[in-house]
C-alpha cells in the first residue's frame, strides 16, 4: 500500500513512526551538519525511504534539500545523528556498497560526467565494482537503452544538452542496479519534452522495476504529479509530511514553509470557491482537475458538500 491509498487528510509530524506495512529502507535520524564555515546545512533532520515509494523534498532554495540528499549515500556525513541504509550504518565503511544501494543523481549533470565518451562513464561504477570491461558495457549500455539514450554511447558527454546529460547521469546510477535513486531538482533547466522523459523515467523506476525514488524540489505542481509521499523542507529540517493532498491543500501550511501550492490546487480550490463548494475530493494532476470539473458540470457532487 503507498501513500496514495492513506486517508487524504493525514498529515505526520516530523519523526513519526516507521510504517508498518512498509519495508524501510534508509533512515536518517536527527541529523545533523554544519559545514567547514560553520553553515548549519540541516539539523535535527529525521526521514525515512520505504521500499517502493516516490518521496518528494518539498522547500525553498536554501532549506537544506541537497545537503540532506548528499547524506542519503555517504557523501556527506553528519556532524551529529546517523543515516542507515538496510538497517546498517552509512558512517562504518563499505563506501562502494552504500554507493550500489544509493545513487544520487545531482541537479548540475556536469558534476557527475567526466569519461571521454558517455560508454565509458556509464561503465565507470560496474567496473569499480569489480566486474570486467566486458560485462560492465554490457550493463551500461543496458542502462543507456533503459532511459532511451543507447545512440549516445560513442558521443563526449561535454557536447551533449542538458537532457542528454541528465539521462546519462541516471544510466550512470542505473548501472549500479540501486535500491534507492535520488534526484536533486530532476528537471530543472530542461526542455518540455526532456521534463517528461524524466518524468516517465521516475515513474517507471518505482512502477516498473521496484527501486525508491527520492525528489528533492520547489517545483510543487512535478512533486503533485509524482509523490507518493511529501515531506516539507524548511530551515534544514522536515517541517511536516505526509500524503500529497493533505499537504498541498494545506495553505497555511505551504506558506510556512515558503513554498506556493500548485498550480492546479489554486485553480481548482478558486472554481469551487466562487461555485461555493467545498473540494473534499483534492485532485492534483491536470486530469483529475478535469474529472472533477466535469462532474461539477453535470451536477455530480457525491464527494462535495455546499459551503454554509
Amino acid at each position: 500500500m503507498n501513500d496514495r491509498e492513506h486517508a487524504a487528510g493525514e498529515i505526520l509530524p516530523p519523526c513519526a513512526p516507521p510504517r508498518p506495512e512498509q519495508r524501510e529502507l534508509l533512515h536518517v535520524d536527527c541529523a545533523s551538519h554544519v559545514y567547514p564555515d560553520g553553515t548549519q546545512g540541516i539539523h535535527g533532520m529525521c526521514f525515512r525511504v520505504y521500499e517502493g515509494e516516490i518521496v518528494a523534498l518539498c522547500g525553498p532554495n536554501g532549506a537544506g534539500k541537497s545537503t540532506l540528499i548528499e547524506h542519503l549515500n555517504g557523501l556527506l556525513q553528519p556532524s551529529s545523528g546517523r543515516v542507515t541504509v538496510l538497517g546498517k550504518d552509512a558512517g562504518t565503511g563499505g563506501e562502494q556498497e552504500l554507493w550500489r544501494l544509493v545513487g544520487v543523481v545531482f541537479q548540475r549533470s556536469d558534476d557527475q560526467l567526466f569519461a571521454p565518451t558517455v560508454l565509458d562513464d556509464v561503465m565507470f561504477g560496474p567496473v569499480n565494482l569489480g566486474l570486467a570491461p566486458e560485462q560492465a558495457a554490457a550493463i551500461a549500455r543496458k542502462a543507456l537503452a533503459a532511459v532511451g539514450a543507447g545512440d549516445l554511447e560513442g558521443k563526449m558527454p561535454a557536447y551533449l544538452s542538458g537532457g542528454q546529460k541528465r539521462l546519462v547521469a541516471i544510466a550512470g546510477i542505473l548501472a549500479m542496479n540501486p535500491r534507492i535513486i535520488a534526484f536533486d531538482e530532476p528537471t530543472s533547466d530542461l526542455d518540455p519534452v526532456h521534463c517528461a522523459i524524466i518524468e516517465q523515467i521516475i515513474r517507471d523506476l518505482r512502477d516498473r522495476r521496484g527501486i525508491s525514488v527520492v525528489i528533492a524540489t520547489h517545483d510543487l505542481d512535478l512533486a503533485a504529479r509524482l509523490a507518493d509521499r511529501v515531506c516539507l523542507v524548511k530551515n534544514g529540517s522536515i517541517t511536516a509530511e505526509g500524503d500529497p493532498r493533505a499537504i498541498f491543500y494545506n495553505a497555511p501550511l505551504l506558506r510556512d514553509a515558503g513554498l506556493l501550492e500548485p498550480s492546479f490546487v489554486g485553480f481548482y480550490r478558486d472554481l469551487c470557491r466562487a461555485r461555493g463548494i467545498d473540494p473534499a475530493d483534492r485532485p492534483l494532476t491536470r486530469e483529475e482537475v478535469a474529472q472533477s470539473c466535469q462532474c461539477m458540470t453535470a451536477g455530480e457532487d457525491p464527494a462535495r458538500k455546499k459551503l454554509e
